[in-house]
């Protein structure tokens, strides 16, 4: 069976890990365990053992501030208050309301039992080697404000470390918005289900390194509330590796394995068109095709000798068109758009035209959305992916709002794959579901961090149409978009822990590709080789 039969139909047990979930989901999957008859104490308990486990790790030494809350997130932060402290930890309860839902309240009178020590100020906490965060989980709606709002900017103005239980208090559980004050965590351990606002942008500052506790909520539940095919899915390593075409047969050849046109650059931005090739070269594609300005011909020969690099007709550094001997046709997938500039329009309309898949990327995309209509790539004779950033997304589809799924609204209106290139990028296809990556690192700020997607892009792309040619096109646009995307991300984060942020340039990016990828399959342990 085809990893893209696996894409398409899940699985009946949908992993944990694998699902985005709004506050009103998280809701309704606890009221079912529930009412199945789990009790709630139960699931704290759980929740408040498995928390402390983890924290003794992140934080081994010195005293602990607990941040108590009125709900059971406040329940949650006593549990593990309870066992720190049975376990020899100093703690000191905070609790800046003093009205508690009743099986906190119960918790709270036990903590009071145990002679747990509080302290009426928070500045009290000055001295302790971490938080935790316990006063809002998910759900939260209004704003935090007065007392509480002074307390919290006091906290994010302290070099304290902050381990916050499920989410960051005031930060708002779908949109990631912070509610008047927010805290500012490091880390934030979710529990049980991934929640929305780990996936939004907003969060980011306020989220630190991000971990799940897992709670062992039944997939049933799951499944009953977010469907077989959840709407929003988290793209997680092992669907990374999954994605990309790493199984060959012993007898394939170059062009059995994918052919991919490259048409990029121009004399202003010539290195555009080279970590393009970089990215196409990582891929394993079989044959890549360079087209790019004939007066960088020779440089591209120099720097990308494995390609077959094509001089194009320009006119003041800038393609403007094919050349007569080459046949877009004759490949699998044509990618375009790094460097050719906006003066770039007679190409990049030519092969709007051409039946054959098609990524848009750069310029490509800011001649699309200055001449061309969401009409033309409804029209266009085969499949399409657009990589914009959030730049390129808003002058093509400027009407669009801005939500969480405005990457599906796109591809629904265009008939395309949609790879919006974010802090947390997210992939869509027609009719969904939306795919959003967790990794983020701003290692990827740096010019020509896109160029090198572009092309390993591209070249997966190619090299699954050519293994899977009884496959649609947009089935393989996906398995090379959510391949491309976590490959392209895990590979910034592994070279940022070694090299820090600055040390993730493009071309160092695009090098450690195939390093990185063995990393992962080993991580998987039970992947497949690429000569297996």
């Amino acid at each position: 069976m085809s990893s893209i039969k696996t894409l398409r139909t899940p699985s009946t047990t949908l992993l944990p890990e694998q699902v985005w979930v709004t506050a009103d989901q998280m809701r309704q999957i606890e009221s079912r365990s529930f009412v199945g008859g789990l009790p709630v104490a139960a699931l704290m308990e759980k929740a408040g053992q498995r928390l402390a486990r983890r924290i003794q790790q992140l934080c081994p030494d010195g005293p602990l501030g607990v941040l108590v809350g009125p709900g059971h997130n406040g329940g949650d932060a006593l549990v593990v208050a309870r066992e720190l402290s049975l376990r020899g930890r100093a703690v000191r309860l905070y609790s800046p309301l003093t009205s508690f839902k009743p099986l906190t309240q119960q918790h709270w009178q036990y903590a009071t039992h145990l002679d747990l020590p509080g302290v009426e100020k928070i500045e009290q906490l000055s001295n302790c080697a971490a938080v935790i965060d316990g006063l809002f989980g998910f759900g939260l709606t209004r704003p935090i404000a007065g007392a509480l709002a002074t307390d919290l900017h006091w906290l994010n103005a302290s070099d304290l470390k902050v381990i916050s239980i499920d989410l960051p208090s005031g930060i708002e559980t779908d949109s990631g918005e912070p509610l008047g004050v927010a805290v500012r965590s490091h880390p934030t351990q979710c529990l049980g289900l991934w929640k929305q606002a780990f996936a939004q942008t907003a969060a980011l500052p306020y989220l630190g390194h991000c971990e799940r506790i897992d709670l062992d909520l039944p997939p049933t539940d799951i499944q009953a509330v977010l469907g077989a095919v959840p709407n929003c899915r988290r793209l997680t390593r092992k669907t990374v590796l999954a994605a990309l075409p790493l199984q060959r047969v012993p007898t394939v050849h170059k062009y059995s394995v994918g052919q991919l046109l490259l048409v990029a650059g121009s004399r202003t931005y010539a290195g555009a068109a080279l970590l393009a090739a970089r990215g196409a070269r990582a891929s394993g594609v079989g044959m890549v095709t360079l087209a790019v300005p004939e007066s960088l011909q020779l440089m591209a020969v120099d720097q990308a000798p494995e390609a077959l690099v094509v001089g194009c007709p320009e006119h003041n550094g800038v393609i403007q068109a094919l050349p007569e001997s080459l046949v877009p046709t004759a490949y699998d997938v044509i990618s375009m758009g790094p460097g050719l500039t906006p003066q770039a329009e007679a190409v990049v309309s030519q092969l709007l035209t051409v039946p054959v898949p098609l990524v848009i990327d750069a310029d490509a995309l800011n001649i699309l959305a200055a001449t061309a209509t969401v009409e033309a790539l409804r029209q266009r004779p085969a499949a399409t992916v657009l990589t914009p950033h959030p730049g390129e997304f808003r002058r093509l589809f400027p009407d669009l709002p801005e939500t969480l799924a405005v990457a599906q609204a796109a591809a629904n209106l265009t008939g395309t794959t949609v790879v919006l290139k974010r802090a947390r990028s997210t992939i869509a296809t027609p009719h969904g579901p939306l795919w959003i990556n967790p990794d983020s690192t701003a290692a990827l700020a740096r010019g020509g961090s896109g160029d090198v997607l572009t092309g390993l892009l591209g070249g997966l792309w190619a090299s699954h149409r050519a293994q899977q040619p009884d496959s649609a096109d947009v089935d393989t646009s996906l398995q090379a978009a959510l391949g491309a995307v976590g490959w392209h991300a895990a590979t910034a984060q592994s070279v940022a822990q070694r090299r820090t942020v600055f040390g993730v340039d493009p071309v160092t990016l695009a090098t450690a590709l195939p390093d990185c990828l063995n990393t992962l399959r080993e991580e998987m342990g039970s992947m497949p080789a690429a000569t297996d």
